[in-house]
């Protein structure tokens, strides 16, 4: 356990809700809950994972996301705004200080919008495939489900 996270008998006797595959995994990363109980929260800040569910105590601090979140962000958010910008551009042709100010804004507050739940969804299937030192976790989990 970590020394930040309070370690109450409830943790210990809390039964296990294991999430219903890899979609279960990734549906609690993206709401920000930890992949394990889906009750506690996975981050301690906006982008920073906390080293311990709060709720079941699950580690997470093995995930290594690294710039996945990042570039995955980037895709979707050229695959939404591209096609708005081209049709608003080609159909309305709005004046060049709005188009100026008006989609660096929009990409931004969508890049941001999307960049932690899309970082729980990595750390998620990172946790769910037993990777970056998740093992124990998914050899518990299977253990579990015998």
């Amino acid at each position: 356990m970590n020394s930040d996270t309070p370690s109450t008998p409830a943790m210990t006797d809390m039964p296990r809700r294991w999430p219903h595959g890899i979609l279960g995994a990734i549906g609690r990363g993206l709401r920000g809950k930890c992949p394990a109980c889906g009750e506690g929260r996975l981050f301690r800040a906006y982008l920073k994972v906390a080293d311990n569910c709060p709720a079941c105590g699950e580690e997470l601090h093995h995930h290594r996301a690294d710039d996945f979140p990042a570039y995955l962000v980037i895709i979707i958010t050229g695959h939404i705004l591209v096609p708005i910008v081209l049709a608003v551009e080609t159909e309305i042709v709005p004046p060049i200080w709005l188009s100026v100010t008006l989609w660096p804004t929009l990409a931004f507050a969508t890049a941001l919008a999307l960049l932690q739940p899309v970082k729980g969804a990595v750390v998620a299937v990172q946790w769910f495939g037993g990777l970056h030192g998740f093992e124990a976790a998914r050899n518990a989990r299977q253990a579990a489900a015998r």
